[in-house]
């Protein structure tokens, strides 16, 4: 075996044959791919955008449209809340006893007009008096536990 045929980094080629040019469309009747670029005459699939809608079925009514609508969604009353936890309200306001929502605002717990639920994930060291539009069972036992106040505001 002679040391040519041991390739190395320097003279490593791909095999013949295993790498081949792209086929490039539309570039004129010479290239063999001009005229309908490969799209055949005519039809749907030969024009540009020809792509359907998803679930669509060839014009048969889609299962989508067959099946029947079901259950009840409340979308449109439904209230979505920005959640703060307890931890959270712990490791802001270290010094500040009051935690209105412009101060959640400011250290950028919330931001925007939805509502704010605080959720009791976490302790409380300290007491704090607690603003807010809504609080979960755990949160409001451990805001009193520690002997703070918890005010819902109204909305």
């Amino acid at each position: 075996m002679s040391d040519q045929n041991i390739p190395t980094l320097s003279n490593l080629r791909p095999t013949p044959g295993s790498r081949t040019r792209p086929i490039r469309l539309g570039m004129g009747e010479g290239s063999g791919t001009g005229q309908t670029a490969t799209k055949g005459q005519k039809g749907q699939r030969s024009r540009s955008g020809d792509g359907k809608m998803p679930g669509f079925e060839g014009g048969q009514t889609p299962l989508l449209r067959r099946v029947p609508k079901r259950g009840f969604t409340n979308g449109p009353f439904r209230r979505i809340f920005q959640v703060v936890s307890l931890e959270a309200i712990e490791r802001t306001f270290k010094s500040q006893k009051e935690v209105s929502l412009e101060a959640l605002r400011l250290h950028g717990l919330i931001k925007g007009r939805k509502p704010v639920k605080v959720l009791g994930d976490g302790s409380l060291k300290s007491a704090y008096k607690i603003s807010a539009h809504a609080f979960s069972a755990s949160a409001r036992e451990k805001i009193l536990k520690a002997g703070g106040e918890s005010v819902l505001i109204p909305s």
